[in-house]
């Protein structure tokens, strides 16, 4: 099989990830922005190609208490939240591409990635001690960083979610759960498409 390398050029096709909440969830309704680029590879996946990057579940690991793998179906248990419209900027692209007043025909849900790492536990000596990082990591290997400070005290903790479902169903051609962060101003860098693990580590 070939290697493919994630690129940051933008393409104007709508990705197909997300959905809504199942009748047994907590969900809380809001809205970002619209979905109109994402992350592409320097050369187009076949579909054979894309399936052996899918990954069904997530390990969180690291510096935790509790080591967790979870699966959509564990997400599915969790507060959850559906996002109306979201847009992917990348980061070399030189305009925005989000259309004032046009709205997404999909719903997205999913967890807040703080969340986890609540449920996860990461191993604090003391409520000053706040220097770590998380990297969200794809199995191509892409890999996006957050600190601790972004995650815990900024409006960011409130904008970063680990989603498993597209308008009430499960994410097939992205992987079964995707990584997004929707307060950054280009959103390409931090989303992560084929999400196989969330790694904590402490600052040395």
């Amino acid at each position: 099989m070939k290697k493919y390398i994630r690129a940051t050029t933008a393409i104007t096709s709508v990705i197909f990830f997300y959905g809504c909440s199942g009748p047994t969830q907590s969900s809380v309704k809001i809205s970002t922005v619209e979905v109109k680029n994402v992350h592409d590879h320097s050369t187009p996946l076949s579909a054979t190609d894309s399936v052996s990057y899918i990954s069904h579940s997530i390990v969180v690991k690291g510096d935790v208490e509790n080591t967790l793998t979870l699966t959509a179906d564990s997400l599915r248990k969790m507060k959850s939240y559906t996002l109306d419209t979201f847009n992917v900027v990348c980061m070399f692209e030189g305009t925005d591409s989000t259309i004032a007043g046009k709205k997404s025909a999909h719903t997205r849900t999913g967890v807040l990635l703080k969340d986890i790492l609540e449920k996860a536990k990461i191993k604090q000596l003391n409520h000053k001690d706040r220097n770590f990082y998380i990297v969200a990591r794809a199995t191509d290997d892409y890999k996006a960083t957050f600190a601790w400070a972004e995650l815990f005290n900024n409006p960011t903790g409130n904008n970063t979610y680990v989603l498993f479902e597209e308008n009430g169903k499960p994410i097939k051609n992205r992987g079964d759960m995707v990584l997004i962060c929707a307060n950054d101003i280009k959103t390409g860098p931090r989303h992560v498409i084929w999400l196989k693990s969330i790694e904590i580590t402490r600052v040395k």
